[in-house]
């Protein structure tokens, strides 16, 4: 599938813009499960000058997206329709020891990057983003966390550019955190952050490093065309118990499946569609719900337009909200 070409469209707006520009670019190649149709327009802006003139161009009714690094990230089948940014490495991956146990990270930069600076700079704290695989601005978004802390407990302050190219800075308190949850208007694209962490010992941190990769290597499919935890651990619950008592654990369909070894993670077992995966997440939140009464709440977001099989219902139809 193919969207009209954004370019002509935009034509002339592109006038002394740096980065790139690619009309109808694939995506499934930059998402961790490896499906989904392609951005109408992709644009990967040079710096933020360079991101922040070209938003400032853009018609206002113009739909525009960012994607990270697609490690918590299903894209349908049909594309993502309008603009979709996509940060770059050498615009947005640097990172810098700034004293007073502070680190200015890049919102391109993964999240184990950021941990390895960490412990370089003796900054204890960030160990778990180590077993995180997604980037700073994702975690910024989402308050990513694992082993009992999250993004919020680092960030001190971010940088980001909004919908008619303003910049922003915002504290901590601005981001109104919850689990997995930020209250940030969507509006804004994160260009990268101040963290702080905890003095400590080089050797101590990668003790600890160690021990979260360990973990990750034996409890999750992290050789598997996968998004990470598929759905959020309900109040006093873990997903995965809910799951596996349902009967889900290798439930499969298509070419999707929940994973043997951790059945909150969906798999592409390597013919799967977006569509499969979608209807897979579906189907295991409407047998856990039948089974416990506990309703999931996605993880991975959905985004774009389905493809030819058509959309897909939540479980809960008109008295959900769609993504």
């Amino acid at each position: 599938m193919s969207f009209p070409d954004l370019l002509q469209e935009i034509s002339g707006l592109g006038e002394g813009i740096r980065g790139s520009l690619v009309a109808n670019q694939p995506l499934a190649a930059v998402t961790w499960f490896r499906v989904g149709g392609p951005a109408q327009l992709l644009f990967q802006p040079a710096d933020e000058d360079d991101l922040a003139l070209f938003l400032s161009r853009l018609p206002e009714d113009m739909p525009v997206l960012p994607v990270g690094l697609g490690s918590n990230l299903l894209i349908r089948d049909g594309g993502l329709e309008g603009v979709v940014i996509r940060l770059s490495a050498k615009g947005f991956g640097s990172i810098e020891e700034l004293g007073g146990n502070r680190l200015r990270a890049g919102a391109a930069v993964p999240d184990k990057r950021l941990a390895e600076a960490a412990a370089k700079a003796g900054l204890g704290g960030f160990a778990f983003y180590t077993g995180i695989p997604g980037g700073v601005g994702g975690a910024l978004r989402m308050n990513a966390g694992a082993h009992g802390t999250e993004t919020c407990q680092r960030m001190v302050e971010l940088t980001a550019v909004d919908r008619k190219g303003a910049r922003h800075v915002l504290t901590n308190a601005d981001m109104d955190y919850a689990y997995r949850h930020s209250g940030a208007s969507k509006d804004l694209i994160f260009t990268g952050a101040v963290f702080e962490g905890l003095p400590a010992s080089e050797e101590t941190i990668r003790t600890e490093m160690a021990e979260v990769v360990a973990h990750r290597e034996k409890a999750q499919p992290i050789r598997e065309k996968t998004g990470g935890s598929t759905f959020k651990n309900p109040p006093g619950n873990s997903a995965w118990k809910v799951i596996d008592a349902a009967g889900c654990r290798g439930l499969t369909i298509g070419g999707a499946q929940m994973s043997e070894l951790h059945c909150n993670f969906m798999i592409n077992t390597g013919s799967a569609t977006a569509h499969d995966l979608e209807l897979l997440g579906e189907t295991v939140r409407q047998r856990v719900f039948a089974d416990s009464g506990v309703k999931l709440e996605w993880e991975i977001k959905r985004l774009g337009k389905p493809g030819g099989e058509g959309a897909i219902k939540p479980f809960l139809g008109s008295l959900e909200e769609q993504d």
